[in-house]
């Protein structure tokens, strides 16, 4: 046990991950009434429109991803992530106020959409390599491991929560909540000892410091390969914003209630994973691998349940395998890039997962709304099976392994085996 939560010893790391909680509740439950809003206030049922609004959260980091992992290797981390966290906290106030005023549009959303994914866009590399100057080095697997939990310890209760309070008092009250949640975590950030963090040296301007970044990632095989599943997963296969959405309301017939069930249901199996994670001193390709293919499967499992219980229960597997390969994925990366180089090899590694979704969720929602909400999660598990299988097949041809070695290796880190060592 003590193993699992090693990196809460260390006072800055408590600070810095009860403070995220805290925003991340706020985070989860504005992810569930905004595509409420948009769903049955906005639009009748629209899931072209929610995927919009999803995609253009996500667009910016596809144009300044790279720059803001720059930015983060030249400036202090803590005092950008106080100012981004400022930034997405005043576009949950603007959103919250125009609704409780009754005068919010499809459009304001889709701005306010659009702002938060500037904001999210900077902040986000610095946020993930802040865990490094937080702890040490050999506790940079556990912290991020335990940075899981408490995202989708979060995740567990802000979507069930925002579902109740949207059935009680409606979607404004709760993007005001969001708003009022990021003081959690700059809280946390002013509260921290200076003298205990770990900066890392800061990188001089100069030019050509983007394309230097890019020719060190296409100078490792293995970040390639990581980076290439990661974007097929964030564009075709983490769109339950907008699936679950479809399956609870034109599938099932349920409420906001139901739907934000169905979130915190899938919680329970990546925060199971983030614990797994946690327990485990490094990080494997096998689990990279063994991620993608399992959720694949799983997603494929959950687009063919008949009744909303069972889809509901499927979703557990789906978030379990989901989590495991993303937190293999980052972990991974951590680890294994020259500490000059985190910023801008995680701000590629968030634009390529991230950045896929201004394609995939609109894609994904026209295809729910079109052919069905089954279709939709069907397809996105189809093509991360695929391309998890080619990946293997692909880390094997390049270890010199036969096609019958490469079909046991297959089936060695496909979901039976993979779920059992997990659940160990």
């Amino acid at each position: 046990m003590r193993r699992t939560f090693r990196a809460l010893q260390i006072y800055n790391y408590r600070l810095w991950v009860s403070g995220a909680l805290v925003s991340n509740i706020g985070t989860w439950m504005q992810r569930v009434a905004q595509d409420w809003l948009v769903l049955t206030v906005l639009t009748n049922h629209s899931g072209t429109a929610v995927g919009i609004a999803t995609g253009l959260q996500f667009l910016p980091i596809l144009f300044l991803g790279p720059y803001a992992g720059l930015l983060g290797d030249r400036v202090t981390k803590r005092r950008l992530l106080l100012w981004t966290q400022t930034a997405m906290g005043l576009t949950a106030l603007v959103l919250g106020l125009l609704v409780v005023t009754n005068a919010v549009q499809l459009w304001h959303v889709y701005l306010l959409a659009l702002a938060l994914g500037v904001a999210s866009a900077i902040d986000a590399p610095s946020r993930q390599a802040f865990v490094s100057e937080v702890v040490p080095r050999d506790d940079v697997p556990n912290a991020v491991a335990l940075n899981s939990a408490s995202f989708n310890m979060a995740r567990l209760a802000g979507p069930g929560v925002a579902g109740l309070l949207i059935a009680w008092i409606g979607t404004g009250p709760v993007f005001l909540l969001n708003a009022a949640s990021f003081a959690a975590v700059i809280l946390s950030l002013l509260g921290m000892r200076e003298a205990e963090l770990r900066p890392t040296t800061r990188v001089p301007r100069g030019k050509g410091q983007l394309r230097e970044g890019v020719r060190y990632v296409k100078g490792r095989p293995d970040l390639v390969l990581i980076l290439v599943l990661v974007g097929v997963v964030g564009t075709f296969g983490l769109n339950f914003q907008v699936t679950n959405a479809l399956m609870a309301t034109s599938v099932f017939g349920k409420g906001p209630g139901e739907y934000g069930l169905l979130g915190s249901i899938m919680a329970i199996g990546t925060l199971a994973a983030a614990f797994l994670a946690a327990r485990r001193q490094g990080t494997r390709l096998r689990y990279v691998l063994g991620g993608a293919i399992g959720f694949g499967i799983f997603t494929l499992v959950a687009c063919l349940m008949p009744s909303y219980l069972l889809y509901a229960v499927s979703l557990v597997l789906v978030g379990l395998t989901s989590l495991t390969f993303m937190n293999a994925a980052n972990t991974s990366i951590q680890l294994s890039v020259e500490p000059a180089m985190r910023g801008r090899v995680l701000a590629l590694y968030m634009a390529i997962m991230q950045g896929g979704t201004p394609i995939g969720a609109p894609l994904i929602g026209w295809i729910g709304t079109a052919l069905g909400p089954r279709w939709a999660v069907g397809l996105g598990g189809a093509i991360v099976l695929v391309a998890g299988l080619a990946a293997v097949v692909a880390v094997n041809r390049r270890n010199g392994v036969g096609l019958r070695d490469q079909v046991r290796t297959v089936t060695r880190v496909s979901v039976g085996r993979f779920t059992r060592r997990s659940t160990a």
